[in-house]
């Protein structure tokens, strides 16, 4: 990871004086800042960009605030990015009993004050990351072919995870309820149930729901893979027409780290 790269914010708020106002202010103090005036073009950007930290606001016409945080949540309710909402303090208790945010700051507000909260949550989360890095996470491999999976056990091993190995989709689902892993790495084509169509089912288990799933297959083409990926399966975080143990890592690591 490069160590000096840019905190990027996306900055979300429908004033436009007090969007390019603190733009440039968080510019300034180094950040990379994206911009966006409502919820739905908070949500075509939030991909794209990957932000760090998201600063809401939460009164904007359309979907709001609130509907955008509602569809980057995870099926467990778990906000997949940082938020920081600007919003009036005497609306917090109302709005935000069942969502889980890193922090809030009423608006209008102190620039100072507002650079010292973002500050305070990326170090924060970052601290966290950091622990998360040391404690192995588990990886489970659903590969049918032996000499794949020995090579994925033996680069998985060295890149610091805990590995099991599954040959066949309905063992990869038992074992995934059992086990509950960090990530699945499945191969698309394994006997009696398709990667994909056990991601399917993980979708609507609200135990493992939130497990990303890396879908590959050697056999398969670029554009096969890529349908998989963007189709209505939540799980599947990404796709790839490869089974060369090595780029699978990589992706794993991707997933798991942001490396």
């Amino acid at each position: 990871m490069n160590e000096n790269k840019k905190d990027h914010i996306l900055l979300v708020d429908d004033e436009k004086h007090l969007l390019i106002s603190l733009r440039d202010y968080l510019a300034f103090e180094n950040f990379t800042v994206t911009t966006a005036q409502s919820g739905e073009e908070a949500l075509e950007l939030v991909e794209k960009v990957s932000p760090d930290l998201i600063i809401l606001d939460i009164s904007m016409p359309g979907i709001g605030g609130l509907g955008f945080l509602k569809r980057i949540s995870e099926a467990n309710g778990k906000l997949r990015f940082p938020v920081l909402v600007l919003t009036a303090r005497s609306m917090m208790a109302d709005f935000f009993r069942d969502v889980e945010v890193d922090g809030f700051i009423a608006k209008p507000c102190e620039e100072t004050e507002l650079t010292s909260i973002v500050r305070a949550i990326l170090a924060k989360r970052k601290r966290a990351a950091e622990l998360r890095r040391r404690i192995k996470q588990k990886v489970l491999v659903a590969e049918n072919e032996p000499v794949i999976a020995v090579e994925l056990i033996r680069l998985l091993g060295a890149a610091g995870y805990d590995v099991e190995v599954v040959s066949s989709g309905p063992e990869l689902l038992e074992k995934a309820t059992q086990i509950k892993p960090d990530l699945v790495l499945a191969k698309e084509m394994l006997p009696r149930l398709n990667g994909s169509a056990v991601a399917s089912l993980m979708d609507v288990m609200p135990s493992i729901s939130a497990v990303p799933v890396l879908l590959y297959d050697g056999s398969r083409s670029k554009e096969e893979m890529g349908r998989l990926k963007n189709g209505q399966t939540k799980c599947i975080r990404d796709s790839l027409a490869t089974s060369k143990p090595g780029l699978l890592v990589v992706a794993v690591n991707a997933i798991l780290t942001g490396r």
